[in-house]
């Protein structure tokens, strides 16, 4: 059994208000090959809800779970949070856990699945932020992706039985999660891990007719990405006489911005307007079975944890320029 001093949560942050969108977005892609119109394209995602992601507040519920799940089982662990790109950023999160007398932690990072966007960059992340405050002494630990954890699972049967209480003649359920380059997705579990949780999701759920799509690509045409996306397979869908549908966001932790926009906006119009029934299952976000998966897997973490669930060479960091991912 490990010993920390604290749990760290680790997130990708999202702006609060209009003025912060642009310098946001700057951050997500400093370094990549995004031209500067793809960023205020999305940037108009942002603008469309008045500049906030609702992100960060969704990680203060989070974080507010875990604290509750902690003290009921009387465990005296503070919870920190760092983001990526915004505020409360990793590094200075890093300093004040020191000022704490912090020495050793737990990171969750608030993504389930296995890939380079999802779990090895936010390990390079904490290594840099250590390396910018020198922090090294400070001993981080990765836990392990989730998405195989019997209560993450449980989490997100509960939300499609939820969501086919709203449409019970539902025709086909839609598990959806975040695009990213074929080229990382091959030296990665991604697609693998997203269709096995998928898989056992929807036998839970009794749906026989269930498929996987990808939704919220960022990068230029001549990259080939993961397919189909949503809508354009809603479109299909829609041709070959389905009129029912569940769509479970299964790749992402919270309705955040890319939920909010590309489900429950783009692909809302659109089947409002070709006439396709959709209810939007919810993410894990707080869920209580959530809290005390989390509460596990800090009591009994492996003692390599950052290395317990990464197979060998698998998610290498990729060559850049490479197409960024502006999101959430």
């Amino acid at each position: 059994m490990n010993s920390f001093d604290a749990l760290l949560v680790v997130s990708f942050g999202g702006p609060e208000k209009h003025e912060d969108v642009l310098p946001f977005l700057e951050n997500v892609l400093r370094g990549k090959n995004v031209p500067r119109e793809r960023m205020l394209e999305v940037a108009e995602h942002y603008y469309h809800f008045d500049g906030r992601s609702p992100i960060n507040e969704q990680n203060k519920q989070l974080i507010a779970a875990l604290e509750q799940e902690f003290r009921s089982h009387e465990i005296d662990m503070p919870v920190y949070w760092g983001n990526r790109n915004w505020d409360p950023l990793l590094p200075e999160t890093l300093k004040q856990m020191h000022a704490d007398g912090v020495r050793r932690v737990a990171a969750l990072v608030t993504s389930a699945f296995g890939s380079y966007s999802g779990c090895r960059q936010y390990r390079e992340d904490i290594a840099r932020a250590q390396q910018s405050t020198g922090l090294q002494e400070l001993v981080i630990e990765k836990l392990p992706n989730f998405c195989d954890r019997p209560e993450f699972i449980e989490v997100m049967i509960d939300r499609v039985r939820t969501a086919m209480t709203e449409l019970p003649n539902a025709e086909q359920l839609i598990f959806t999660a975040h695009s990213i380059p074929v080229s990382m997705a091959d030296a990665s579990p991604y697609v693998r891990q997203l269709k096995t949780a998928s898989a056992l999701v929807a036998a839970a759920c009794g749906m026989s007719n269930w498929t996987l799509v990808y939704q919220s690509r960022s990068g230029p045409p001549t990259q080939p990405w993961l397919a189909p996306d949503i809508c354009e397979y809603l479109r299909a869908q829609h041709a070959a006489k389905v009129r029912s549908v569940v769509v479970c966001p299964i790749g992402f932790m919270s309705d955040h911005m890319e939920v909010l926009y590309d489900l429950d906006t783009e692909a809302r119009a659109l089947c409002d307007e070709i006439g396709l029934k959709m209810v939007r299952a919810g993410t894990a976000g707080s869920h209580p079975k959530l809290a005390a998966m989390v509460r596990d897997m800090v009591l009994n973490a492996p003692t390599s944890a950052v290395l317990a669930h990464c197979e060998e060479g698998c998610c290498p960091t990729p060559q850049r320029p490479a197409a960024g991912r502006p999101s959430h």
